[in-house]
């Protein structure tokens, strides 16, 4: 429940910012994207202060990044992007956000960070949604303001959001021992690091495939056991 709470407050704060999209003008829309760029880069930096093993970061991007170029990731999801977009509304021209961009940008904002990992594991070994609804309700604040700049692929994040934690609390039982609060600070900052990318993208001043990176997020699962 706190998961499906959460993917339908995504899409209904996206829908709601969307509606807010159409009453901007592209003066005040340039602006506001400007302000959640700097607003993205914040919880990004935020984030890497959870980190307490350097080994562990450096080896999950490394090793992450590998796995990613090698299926490139970045691209699967732009084309998936692209024929969605093209279902529902035409390509995006130069300057505009396409829907993948929107999509990879607020679901990294929405599923990395402690909420999301430890409502899960709550919701799943005790039925104890009140994380999630918390969660629920900053995320669904959130897409309002991101929709309103980053457009339809916001809302598309909140059907990853109901997989991703719908996924952690079916299988809380197996995957508690394993997300201790040390995995689960490293894998925020590894995550957090990728919100740091996104928000230099999004501010125009790097050009990085974030989505390549993702599978480094995962990785401090496995590199702790280990390390």
């Amino acid at each position: 429940m706190g998961a499906i709470v959460n993917g339908v407050a995504i899409f209904f704060g996206g829908g709601v910012g969307l509606l807010l999209k159409k009453g901007l003008s592209e003066r005040i829309g340039t602006a506001v994207m400007n302000a959640l760029s700097l607003c993205v880069l914040y919880i990004g930096i935020t984030g890497i202060l959870n980190g307490e093993n350097i080994l562990i970061v450096i080896l999950s991007m490394v090793i992450g990044t590998l796995i990613g170029e090698g299926f490139d990731l970045n691209e699967k999801v732009n084309k998936l992007g692209a024929w969605i977009e093209v279902k529902i509304s035409p390509p995006a021209v130069n300057g505009e956000v396409s829907i993948a961009q929107g999509f990879i940008t607020a679901s990294l904002v929405v599923c990395v960070g402690a909420m999301a990992i430890v409502g899960s594991l709550q919701s799943g070994l005790t039925a104890d949604h009140g994380t999630l609804y918390a969660k629920s309700l900053i995320d669904g604040i959130a897409a309002i303001i991101m929709a309103s700049s980053l457009g339809f692929g916001v809302l598309l994040s909140g059907v990853l959001v109901f997989l991703y934690q719908g996924t952690i609390t079916l299988c809380a039982s197996v995957l508690a021992p394993l997300l201790t609060e040390t995995v689960i600070n490293e894998m925020t900052c590894v995550g957090s690091l990728l919100i740091i990318g996104l928000a230099l993208n999004m501010l125009k001043i790097t050009d990085l495939k974030v989505m390549n990176f993702a599978p480094a997020v995962f990785l401090p699962i496995i590199l702790s056991l280990i390390l």
